[in-house]
């Protein structure tokens, strides 16, 4: 069963959820705890996503609330978390994990639902499959940036073991992500986070010794150095990675969301302010594509 209205409000502020979609978020809540057959999907629901709970499983899909209103559908995933945040505080409890980095690990729910009223103008939560690596105990954020305990993938293994790491195809391997609404990715918030990723991961999951971190980000295709300064942050991002794999297929509509927020408006009608946004837009305007770049680097 969910918290009843007050605690719930309070639970959704401690998960950073936006003010403005609380009253609704809390309205549609007993939806669930007055059906039957409702709360039963949800505890199924989130038995799944506790299964094993600490091992390395990867994302586990939400499955939408049958015959859920359109409202109490966009909710739902939030629902899941909540029912959830026993689970996953008992196991950073149990490893020894500040308070203070769970804390700001779980409130990527906040940063779901924020995302979610930015690109279609109502409550609900955006992208809730990702979001179960945090309620898995599988992903921290730790300063600027977030990092996932993983293995190292098929594509990056062969340039990790030219750079001299013994490194292959299921080793330890950490995933770093650059996460949105976090401030400028600047080297000094990058180095930080990277002391405090190498200092987390040894104190709290020694099993587990993480030499290197890989990223697969838009970040990371060369292109942007034709249009950005040198000294620009995400330029001076890009550098700390050796670069292993440029995919085939473009996916242009990749930095135009993460630049502007959405890629359903027309090129001709995105703004033009900034360096970057200059860069994604005229790239694209003169027939160029953009690609997801993945790399490595030493931690």
């Amino acid at each position: 069963m969910l918290p009843e209205a007050d605690e719930l409000a309070e639970v959704l502020l401690d998960l950073a959820v936006p003010h403005q979609d609380i009253d609704e978020a809390v309205r549609l809540s007993r939806h669930v705890n007055d059906d039957p057959e409702a709360l039963r999907f949800l505890e199924n629901t989130v038995a799944d996503l506790v299964e094993d709970l600490g091992g390395i499983r990867g994302t586990v899909p939400v499955p939408a609330l049958p015959d859920a209103p359109e409202a109490l559908a966009r909710f739902y995933p939030l629902y899941v978390f909540v029912a959830a945040l026993p689970y996953v505080r008992a196991h950073h409890r149990e490893r020894g994990i500040p308070e203070e980095v769970g804390r700001r690990t779980l409130a990527d729910v906040g940063r779901g639902v924020a995302a979610h009223r930015r690109w279609h103008g109502t409550g609900g939560m955006l992208s809730p499959r990702w979001r179960t690596l945090h309620f898995r105990g599988e992903l921290y954020q730790l300063g600027r940036l977030q990092f996932q305990r993983g293995t190292v993938g098929g594509w990056t293994s062969g340039s990790i073991a030219a750079g001299g790491f013994p490194l292959g195809p299921g080793d330890p391997g950490l995933g770093l992500h650059v996460p949105d609404f976090m401030g400028p990715l600047t080297p000094e918030a990058v180095d930080r986070s990277l002391a405090l990723a190498r200092a987390f991961f040894a104190r709290h999951y020694p099993e587990e010794p993480y030499a290197v971190a890989t990223c697969g980000s838009w970040l990371l295709d060369p292109q942007l150095k034709r249009y950005l300064p040198a000294d620009s942050n995400i330029v001076r991002f890009q550098e700390r990675f050796q670069v292993s794999r440029l995919p085939a297929e473009p996916e242009d509509a990749v930095p135009v969301r993460f630049v502007f927020g959405t890629d359903e408006v027309p090129l001709d009608r995105l703004p033009r302010r900034t360096v970057l946004q200059r860069a994604v837009v005229d790239h694209l305007r003169e027939g160029g594509h953009w690609y997801v770049g993945h790399g490595w680097l030493a931690l």
